[in-house]
């Protein structure tokens, strides 16, 4: 059997929250899933986007401190666990959990960036081939993290995983967004927080939607709360970032019809990176769109295009959940995740 190369993918997205079945209902009707059971453990609940997994949706245990909130974990691919959590800490980032398996899912490994980003990373019992182009509606099509060294945090992950760089954008006084990817195709952004955007490092992910705009209303019928309006990017996408019924932080991103991903060109010189920051265990975060290939201060991109100002997001996290097929989740900013992922 082919092995499936994930260095570097994001693997899975899972949502921590203490209110499951309204988490379920919401997520159901805004970005149209399918929300079921995971057989092996019921109180996991996958969610589909038509015949692929797309999320996970898990209860925070009870002894997740009540400030904080419920929230997004994203679980980068490797086919190392153990060895990519040494490499993360020798490069001045931390372990959050230690490398653990999970049945019918993988090895996984919650960890934080110098910075204080908190991601997790997923050996998958099964990946399938990476998709080209536009990602499939319902899927998540492009991961931001809002950061106090963009700089720092590239060269913490580009290590980790083999990022490149694709575009550098000088926003004025929003300073340099940096666009990175893989292979050719963009996969996010990184930007310096504002001061008025307190706390630690957070990752924001967009989820891939019909129609940005016609998605408000779902949002605000469902007690979601709009914490950017819809705005154009590069390319004709539109993105927003949003707040779920229970506070968690996410984005929309729609494509303009007939939307491709064009290759993005990498860049051969990369400015040198500058000294991490320390981790603060305790982090409130805003999050904030993006910008593509050539974009200005609020802006995100073409296919994978990259969104910028977004809403603040405190996050910590703890034990983690796995999914079967690709599928990670963890919480966002914060101490402790836990993930899990369905067969």
């Amino acid at each position: 059997m082919e092995v499936v190369d994930v260095r570097g993918r994001f693997m899975w997205h899972q949502l921590l929250t203490r209110d499951v079945p309204k988490a379920k209902a919401f997520y159901s009707r805004v970005a149209g899933w399918q929300a079921q059971p995971w057989p092996p453990d019921p109180t996991f609940t996958v969610c589909h986007a038509g015949d692929q997994p797309a999320a996970g949706i898990m209860p925070m245990a009870p002894e997740f401190p009540q400030d904080v909130p419920p929230h997004w974990m994203q679980y980068i691919g490797t086919r190392d666990v153990d060895g990519t959590a040494e490499a993360a800490v020798l490069a001045g980032g931390f372990i959050v959990k230690q490398p653990s398996d999970m049945k019918g899912a993988g090895r996984y490994a919650v960890l934080a960036d110098p910075q204080g980003g908190v991601f997790a990373i997923l050996d998958p019992e099964n990946a399938r081939p990476e998709d080209a182009g536009t990602p499939p509606l319902g899927l998540f099509s492009w991961h931001e993290l809002g950061t106090t060294d963009n700089e720092a945090a590239f060269a913490f992950y580009s290590q980790l995983f083999g990022w490149d760089a694709m575009q550098r954008m000088d926003m004025g006084p929003m300073g340099i967004y940096l666009v990175f990817g893989q292979n050719g195709q963009q996969l996010g952004g990184m930007y310096v927080k504002a001061p008025e955007m307190p706390g630690q490092a957070f990752w924001l992910p967009y989820c891939h939607v019909p129609d940005v705009d016609a998605s408000l209303s779902v949002v605000e019928k469902g007690g979601g709360k709009i914490m950017l309006p819809p705005m154009d990017v590069p390319g004709g996408s539109r993105i927003t970032v949003l707040q779920d019924p229970e506070g968690a932080a996410f984005a929309l991103h729609s494509f303009p019809a007939a939307a491709g991903m064009a290759p993005a060109k990498v860049e051969t010189k990369a400015p040198k990176a500058k000294p991490a920051a320390k981790f603060k265990p305790k982090a409130k975060a805003k999050a904030k769109p993006k910008a593509k290939v050539k974009a200005k201060a609020r802006v995100a991109a073409k296919k994978k295009s990259p969104p910028r100002k977004t809403a603040a997001k405190k996050s910590k996290t703890r034990g983690a959940r796995v999914k079967p097929k690709a599928r990670p989740k963890v919480k966002a900013k914060a101490k402790k995740t836990g993930a899990r992922r369905k067969k």
